[in-house]
């Protein structure tokens, strides 16, 4: 039998792609550079490595369930000078997700909330956490058909799974009271367990009109806010003041 069929065969029965599907490279490689037995070795397994953690980051960011990809380097701090980027660089260093701090980016439509809560999940991913995205009325929908729904189901206990949890756009349409208790269990069962970054165009002072009772919401954002960091962010909308027309 051919031995490149039969190191493939081996490769493929123990899993390991790279081998598989690049042994004719590796060992033209090996020959043009006369690589040691021992330095062969070290890229057949190095090879392997990069391979599976790209293809782990892959489902990471398929399961993250971003609406678009967003990176920090595309966020315009000239533009938008609420945050600086002193700030930024700290908060892609990650620390405040191993130590369970939340984020919380307050303002106007337009000004970048949710950017940067995509940018900073994206590159959460990119440095191996696992990352949960979802909007406040896809979350709500999730949460009132769990026990009916197999997606809605893998969806909350993914959230649950996360390192971080971003929830976006609260305050954009009305919450019922039913739903307020809910986002109040999920809030609880997160809390200190996960970090969770919240965009909202309402200011904490609409947050009881928003979810119609006083106790919930103090008890809702007493837990957000106990570990946190919270930008408010002004002025205009980049979307309108870079609109384009075809």
């Amino acid at each position: 039998m051919d031995k490149i069929k039969i190191i493939k065969d081996y490769a493929r029965n123990l899993k390991l792609g790279y081998i598989r599907d690049n042994i004719l490279k590796i060992i033209d490689d090996a020959d043009k550079k006369d690589l040691s037995y021992h330095d062969l070795i070290i890229e057949l397994l190095k090879g392997e490595i990069d391979q599976r953690n790209r293809k782990a980051q892959e489902r990471r960011l398929k399961q993250a369930g971003f609406p678009v990809i967003k990176t920090i380097e595309e966020f315009d701090t000239e533009f938008q000078k609420s945050i600086t980027k002193k700030q930024i660089n700290r908060l892609i260093e990650m620390d405040w997700i191993d130590n369970l701090y939340n984020l919380i980016f307050l303002g106007p439509p337009g000004v970048g909330k949710t950017h940067l809560a995509i940018a900073l999940g994206y590159k959460a991913v990119e440095m191996g956490y696992k990352v949960s995205f979802t909007s406040m009325d896809r979350l709500m929908y999730y949460l009132k058909t769990q026990d009916i729904s197999r997606k809605s189901k893998s969806k909350i206990n993914r959230i649950y799974s996360s390192d971080l949890v971003i929830i976006d756009e609260i305050g954009y349409l009305p919450i019922f009271h039913e739903e307020a208790n809910m986002f109040f269990q999920l809030i609880s069962n997160l809390h200190e367990q996960t970090s969770i970054i919240i965009t909202s165009n309402k200011g904490f002072e609409e947050w009881t009109e928003l979810l119609q009772d006083v106790a919930l919401t103090t008890a809702i954002l007493d837990r957000l806010t106990y570990r946190c960091e919270i930008f408010n962010m002004t002025g205009k909308s980049y979307r309108l003041e870079n609109r384009k027309s075809f």
